[in-house]
């Protein structure tokens, strides 16, 4: 019998990574250097959806492009990812600075928005030039509305906000200000297993041959 199909993660995201191998899948993860503002940059106007798949793409075309390491080829499956919370109409990524994470929470306490979650994935068994598809997973978050001020300034010194879409988390110190979650709970994680499931099934290959744990 053949081996588990190797999953080749264009991210190097702790919880995208926890995230995997929870469901017995442990990745070679692998850093993609997109300029993600100059990508949305000359893309035009899009809609969230279109801006985490654009993205999603980059990422891993990127990965595709710079290969797996000196002297190697890729021989499995490449998965780019990118994510970005909508609100209010507005579309959020990582607010990088206390002071906009900060601005952020005390708009969205009591408020519910989207987490879009683009997923984007290359078929390099043999190396690359395989067959590519992708798909986006939205879910609905919703915040506790009796957050004081000290909770989100205590919240920010973690640093835990800063780099991540929305300026929250679920699987981490954020977990307690979310109430209530509609939708698949690991895309606001940055990874929809179920859609990650569907995608492999699209291109030829059964879910359980990507476990390696």
């Amino acid at each position: 019998m053949a081996g588990p199909v190797r999953l080749y993660l264009a991210s190097t995201s702790p919880a995208r990574l926890a995230t995997l191998r929870a469901v017995g899948i442990d990745p070679i993860a692998l850093p993609s250097h997109v300029d993600e503002d100059a990508a949305v940059a000359g893309a035009g106007p899009l809609t969230p959806a279109q801006l985490v798949q654009l993205l999603a793409r980059l990422k891993a075309e990127a990965v595709a492009a710079a290969g797996p390491g000196e002297g190697e080829r890729f021989d499995g499956l490449i998965l780019g990812g990118d994510s970005a919370f909508e609100i209010g109409g507005e579309l959020h990524g990582k607010p990088h600075l206390p002071e906009v994470a900060r601005e952020r929470w005390h708009r969205q306490r009591g408020r519910s928005g989207v987490l879009h979650s683009g997923h984007w994935l290359i078929d390099a068994r043999g190396g690359v030039g395989g067959r590519a598809v992708g798909g986006v997973s939205s879910t609905t978050v919703t915040f506790a509305d009796d957050i004081d001020d000290e909770e989100i300034d205590a919240y920010i010194r973690t640093g835990e906000p800063l780099e991540v879409a929305g300026a929250f988390t679920i699987d981490s110190k954020g977990a307690g200000f979310i109430t209530s979650v509609h939708g698949d709970p690991h895309t606001v994680v940055g990874l929809s297993v179920p859609l990650l499931r569907r995608l492999v099934g699209e291109l030829g290959i059964s879910w359980p041959d990507l476990w390696n744990r």
